[in-house]
């Protein structure tokens, strides 16, 4: 007898509650451009993290070619054996010089950034001290690094300032500050102003996720540049699979963390290096993000369109901060059936439900892109609306 007969009964109880999620195939020559393909619908497309259109740029698609020409399509082995090649290094070198840091470590995912830097910075005897609201990516650093957990309320200064007095009050050798600077399902943009000092009145190091922002605020260079907050946290975490266009993690920070991390992070040390052709297209981002900082005032131009036109049809949305525009609905049955009118009116922008959010607050989580045209963004509001007269009449 399987020693899996339980799956039946959770399976059952997930989709109960509708929450059993599915893949869904999308076809067609990209699956990041505005128009896409889905169970042959065209729809357009208002769920997906290519902020800038870059992921289906033929601009990166050609560099990743010539890069695979060149240098082959894997890398063959860890960085510290033999997969260092020289556009790794270039890569590094050119994220650190985005951020305004010493140097760059590049990880597969942000996924894996995230983790090995937290478990390599602080472990038993640290302490770390975390927003609610944070990545699943951070929350599973927290909890890998094997270091006491304590977890603020979202964006709440106070209750931070708390933890951090208490963490320091019981002789925690090390602490650290970790948030997201963007948020990545309400969109909205840490206290970072009043996060960082305190931090530094604790003698705690800090760490912000700039996934979300990379790409989009701060000309580009994510949202501490925004701020004025740069040179001023320890370590800053970002992706290359959003607002770049790519794939991959990096850390940016000085040069003894980011060697140090190259020692002790194991999603560096044992992981297979990101692939020549995927490290050719991001510096191909860079060089169009650089050349062309009308994509991400574009992107939240669009975002705050988005944001003013649903607020004005009566739908709760939250305010952006960036290119994400939540449209609460609360209840995940709900959520779902909102997400199918959508997609019977040519739209593509699916529920998001716990435990990605917390319960009762699934929604529709709308991602603009700086490649949607003003006349999609109005399609999309169009749609809302009809979905909103046709409930009321």
């Amino acid at each position: 007898m399987s020693g899996l007969g339980w799956l039946e009964g959770e399976a059952a109880a997930l989709k109960g509650q509708s929450l059993w999620r599915t893949s869904r195939t999308l076809t067609g020559a990209s699956t990041a451009t505005p128009i896409v393909e889905l169970d042959g619908e065209r729809l357009l497309l208002l769920c997906s993290n290519n902020y800038l259109g870059l992921a289906s740029d033929p601009r990166l698609g050609e560099a990743a070619a010539a890069a695979a020409r060149e240098h082959g399509v894997g890398s063959g082995a860890s960085r510290l054996v033999s997969g260092t090649g020289e556009l790794h290094v270039q890569l590094e070198e050119r994220l650190a010089a985005w951020k305004r840091s010493e140097d760059c470590v590049l990880f597969s995912s942000g996924y894996l950034a995230n983790q090995g830097t937290i478990a390599a910075l602080v472990g038993r005897g640290d302490a770390v001290i975390s927003d609610a609201l944070n990545h699943a990516s951070i929350i599973d650093g927290c909890r890998l690094s094997g270091a006491e957990i304590g977890v603020y309320p979202h964006a709440d200064v106070a209750a931070c300032a708390r933890l951090l007095h208490k963490a320091r009050a019981a002789g925690r050798r090390r602490l650290l500050l970790v948030t997201d600077s963007v948020f990545s399902m309400d969109g909205d943009l840490a206290p970072l102003g009043e996060l960082v000092p305190l931090a530094r009145q604790h003698g705690a190091m800090v760490l912000v996720d700039e996934a979300h922002a990379t790409g989009v605020l701060g000309q580009g260079r994510g949202a501490l540049a925004q701020l004025g907050l740069e040179g001023q946290v320890d370590a800053i975490v970002g992706t290359c699979s959003k607002a770049l266009g790519s794939v991959g993690g990096f850390v940016a920070g000085s040069r003894l963390l980011c060697d140090y991390l190259r020692n002790r992070a194991r999603g560096y040390v044992f992981d297979t290096a990101p692939p020549p052709p995927v490290l050719a297209a991001t510096l191909r981002a860079l060089a169009i993000l650089e050349a062309e900082p009308a994509l991400s005032e574009r992107v939240c131009r669009h975002a705050q369109r988005l944001a003013a036109g649903l607020q004005a049809l009566g739908y709760q949305v939250m305010r952006p901060d960036a290119a994400v525009v939540p449209v609460l609905v609360g209840d995940s049955a709900a959520a779902l059936a909102l997400g199918e009118r959508l997609r019977q009116r040519g739209v593509l922008a699916l529920a998001i439900r716990p435990p990605t959010v917390p319960p009762g607050t699934a929604r529709l989580r709308l991602c603009p892109m700086a490649s949607h045209t003003d006349a999609q963004i109005e399609q999309v509001l169009a749609a809302f609306k009809a979905i909103r007269d046709e409930a009321a009449a």
